[in-house]
């Protein structure tokens, strides 16, 4: 349903998705890279490009983050070899400087604070609305938890539900039974707010809850959320 049709049934909990919906993960995750890209002296072992070396490290993350979440693979394996497969591509096989690196880009990374437009003013509007808000992630515990905090947005959340608290992961309905039940809320009452989807969108849906497809880059999907947005203050048209 497009953005702006007319919504009249009566929400009562909000759970949002963070990285990719309202945490800006490729600019906050490039921002972090290339302070390590200096940090480690990259340019004097050959990696003479910081944005192609992003881009290949932006590709083996995809790909070990879609074999995470099917569990294939576990956390910490994901960590340093998203850098161990990227520095191969350059001949450089060097675990070491993989797994220094990994530890720091985690350490860095959630100080960042690059937010998509319009999400402090959204948050504050559906809280104003007396909407109860909550974090669904997929995100390492502390990791997202430093995130939320440097980024000022833990006032509006009452819940977050991770991964690891949940031990399940999204699209699984049972980190989406798990939300529900510490929210005390019901399903009929809540909509799940995402990017993603596989995760967000199609687990949403598997779990009896309406959604909301935040569409940042205009893709096209076969799924069908309950609602399209390309811009978050598009919700509130919706809500």
């Amino acid at each position: 349903m497009p953005f702006y049709f007319a919504n009249m049934k009566q929400y009562k909990h909000l759970f949002f998705d963070l990285d990719h919906t309202l945490w800006d993960l490729e600019a906050n995750a490039k921002e972090t890279m290339y302070e390590l890209y200096i940090k480690y002296k990259l340019l004097e072992i050959g990696i003479t490009d910081f944005d192609i070396f992003f881009e290949k490290y932006s590709v083996h993350n995809e790909k070990l983050w879609n074999r995470y979440t099917k569990g294939f693979i576990k956390q910490e394996e994901l960590r340093w070899k998203r850098l161990w497969l990227t520095f191969l591509e350059y001949k450089i096989a060097n675990e070491k400087l993989s797994k220094e690196m990994a530890v720091d880009f985690l350490n860095i990374l959630p100080t960042k604070k690059n937010l998509f437009p319009y999400t402090i003013e959204i948050l504050e509007y559906l809280k104003n609305k007396n909407y109860n808000l909550h974090l669904i992630t997929n995100g390492f515990e502390a990791v997202q938890f430093k995130k939320i905090s440097n980024s000022n947005i833990q006032i509006f959340f009452q819940e977050v539900i991770t991964s690891e608290s949940s031990n399940s992961l999204k699209p699984n309905k049972e980190i989406f039974d798990f939300a529900l039940q510490k929210a005390r809320a019901n399903v009929y009452e809540s909509m799940m707010i995402g990017d993603n989807v596989e995760a967000d969108i199609q687990g949403g849906i598997n779990a009896g809850m309406d959604t909301v497809f935040v569409n940042h880059l205009n893709i096209k999907t076969d799924v069908q959320p309950t609602f399209s947005v390309t811009h978050l203050q598009q919700i509130e048209n919706i809500l």
